[in-house]
């Protein structure tokens, strides 16, 4: 096979999280009930926003394109995943990897500086509540929504078009259940030193200076609230960012145990909980925290029932 001539590719293979065949039933089940459950749950939430005129503010405003982030974030592997089981396949054609891939990087990052960016929007509402509505105005809530979705096109569109540039060996089994960057990476037959810097190069720009811009937002958050003097004026201010904290922790502490649970032994059970958790778990869990610890969203909810 020429390098680089990918016409006639096999299919890749999605081991997926178990060969046992008693047990697709039950993942079956399990994995579309969760889907069903994020898909709604983050509607929900998109439906609350956009029709209260309450919650027409920049804080929901990020949160309804977290919401929709999310929905596609687990619709990019989920439905693939849904159907290989209950067809009794595993599957995935060359072009349907790449594109899968693709749109996983692509909402993944997305969802990543959108935390950013709300981490930034409770800093102003805190520690700058007086210039808030200048400073977090409609124009400038689009810029950054318009900034994050410029720079995860770019970054998706770029391993993927690396990725294109390689050929592939025969054995094309990826030990997940979805068309994850580096398992494709090191299925490749030829040399992967420039997909591996740029792999290795984004996903250390990309997590650690949205994280930095995270960690320094809510240092200064806590300042500020420290030097509050009512409990009752702390616990408020405490209330206003407690949920996208909540969601800030599981986002990254569950992409953090995907990347410490990677070990050489492929398909490992660490790892199969861990990318789970990341994938689906994280954006199911989105929608309860901010209704159960919000109240604005509560109350959306009730009137959307009367």
């Amino acid at each position: 096979m020429e390098p680089g001539n990918h016409t006639h590719f096999p299919e890749f293979i999605l081991l997926g999280l178990s060969e046992e065949t008693e047990l697709q039933p039950l993942l079956f089940g399990l994995f579309l009930s969760m889907y069903l459950v994020t898909f709604t749950g983050n509607l929900l939430i998109i439906l609350a926003i956009t029709t209260d005129a309450h919650l027409h503010t920049p804080m929901y405003f990020f949160l309804s394109n977290l919401s929709f982030f999310d929905i596609c974030f687990t619709s990019t592997t989920l439905p693939k995943m849904l159907m290989n089981i209950q067809m009794q396949i595993k599957g995935i054609t060359y072009e349907d990897c790449i594109t899968q891939m693709y749109f996983f990087m692509l909402f993944a990052t997305l969802d990543n500086f959108l935390l950013t960016v709300m981490a930034y929007d409770r800093f102003v509402a805190i520690c700058h509540p007086l210039h808030y509505t200048v400073i977090m105005n409609p124009r400038f809530c689009g810029l950054l929504l318009l900034a994050s979705w410029v720079l995860a096109l770019l970054e998706s569109l770029l391993n993927s078009l690396l990725v294109l540039r390689l050929s592939f060996c025969t054995e094309l089994e990826i030990s997940h259940f979805f068309c994850e960057l580096d398992q494709v990476v090191q299925l490749a037959c030829s040399d992967t030193f420039l997909n591996d810097l740029v792999m290795y190069l984004t996903t250390g720009l990309l997590g650690v200076f949205p994280l930095t811009g995270i960690l320094f937002s809510y240092t200064k958050i806590v300042s500020s609230i420290l030097k509050i003097l009512s409990a009752g004026g702390k616990y408020k201010a405490f209330s206003t960012c407690g949920s996208h904290l909540s969601v800030v922790s599981l986002f990254y502490g569950t992409a953090l145990g995907v990347y410490l649970s990677s070990s050489p032994i492929e398909n490992s059970r660490a790892t199969a909980i861990a990318l789970v958790m990341y994938t689906v778990v994280t954006p199911m869990l989105n929608p309860f925290i901010y209704s159960l610890r919000n109240k604005d969203i509560k109350k959306a909810f009730k009137t959307q029932g009367t």
